[in-house]
């Protein structure tokens, strides 16, 4: 299925000799799915990410697994691209009550680590943003904490497995590269199934949509000069089918990361504009660039997308700080940018 507008229907859907996709379902407005790819193998089923651990999700994952003739209980390992809820929560949970074998980058562990300690509070958007100059953004953020439901911290147990740098594995008659690719979060990892033409890439790179860049608990200092790392070393593998996590199943890998890498050269020469004639904030910058392919102001998103935009516009002008292409200082706890 390779129509954008139904990729979210429910259901499982081939891939390959083997290997279904399975949309399950997402509790916001944005991103209203999630693909999980399920791996066939003589021992049981490898599944490439496992979703959000909602009722919805466990529900439609069930069926669709016994659409395909299995159950749950046929998960033997789970590997997961990041640590986001979206893709590790229900795979914590499966493992719990079936045993299922999980593993995750490395550097995950950092953020873990902040949402698992109580003592911590788990949220460090607001002081993110807060060095960004949005203060306004960051005190909303902090208000929609302190109501949302705490999460529950079983979600957030370690791995049985942390992948560590790039490396084979073997799951089933296949051979599969794990390959690291921090920038939307540190321990990022995409898997690759080069025999069978295939990319499972997580967040790493969104047919449709630009992934977000170092939204997590532990920030990167340099999560978009990570992230444009990753999509070269990507960029220079074979060119690959790609199976986003969010999207449509597409025929060509390098098509989608170059577009990515011409997306960031022009957000970073719109930074550079923005920061002519003075001391600016990253807020101050996001506030003159255009958001979503509507092209939308900054005062017109929500306040989760604003949060997003104003640090996505950071990470932008600490990457031309380390070029030496801006400079930065600090005042009163905010990041100022100059040329």
């Amino acid at each position: 299925m390779s129509d954008q507008s139904d990729w979210l229907l429910p259901g499982a859907y081939p891939v390959t000799d083997g290997i279904h996709r399975l949309p399950l379902p997402l509790p916001m407005d944005g991103l209203r799915a999630v693909n999980v790819y399920t791996v066939e193998t003589e021992e049981g089923l490898t599944l490439i990410d496992g979703g959000w651990a909602i009722d919805e999700s466990r529900s439609q994952l069930d069926q669709g697994l016994a659409s395909l003739g299995h159950t749950v209980a046929d998960i033997n390992r789970f590997l997961v691209t990041h640590m986001h809820r979206d893709h590790y929560t229900q795979a914590v949970t499966v493992r719990r009550e079936l045993g299922a074998h999980v593993s995750l980058g490395i550097g995950e562990k950092p953020s873990l680590d902040i949402i698992g300690d109580p003592l911590h509070g788990g949220d460090t958007t607001a002081a993110q943003l807060r060095l960004a100059g949005a203060a306004s953004i960051a005190a909303k953020w902090a208000r929609a904490a302190e109501r949302a439901p705490k999460p529950d911290p079983t979600w957030w147990e370690y791995p049985d497995t942390w992948l560590e740098g790039d490396h084979r594995l073997t799951v089933g008659t296949r051979v599969i590269d794990a390959v690291s690719t921090p920038g939307h979060t540190q321990g990022h990892f995409v898997f690759a199934d080069r025999s069978a033409g295939l990319l499972f890439a997580g967040d790493h790179i969104l047919p449709t949509i630009t992934p977000s860049i170092g939204f997590e608990a532990a920030y990167a200092a340099q999560p978009l000069g990570d992230f444009l790392a990753s999509l070269a070393k990507v960029r220079a593998m074979p060119d690959l089918q790609l199976l986003p996590a969010h999207g449509a199943v597409t025929s060509s890998t390098h098509e989608r990361i170059d577009e990515l890498v011409a997306h960031h050269a022009t957000r970073l020469s719109q930074c550079l504009q923005a920061i002519h004639g003075g001391l600016h904030t990253a807020y101050d910058v996001a506030a003159k660039l255009p958001w979503t392919r509507h092209g939308r102001l900054l005062k017109e998103l929500d306040v989760f997308n604003a949060a997003l935009a104003s640090m996505e516009t950071m990470a932008h002008l600490q990457l031309l700080t380390a070029q030496g292409k801006a400079s930065r200082t600090e005042e009163d706890g905010v990041y100022l940018y100059a040329l």
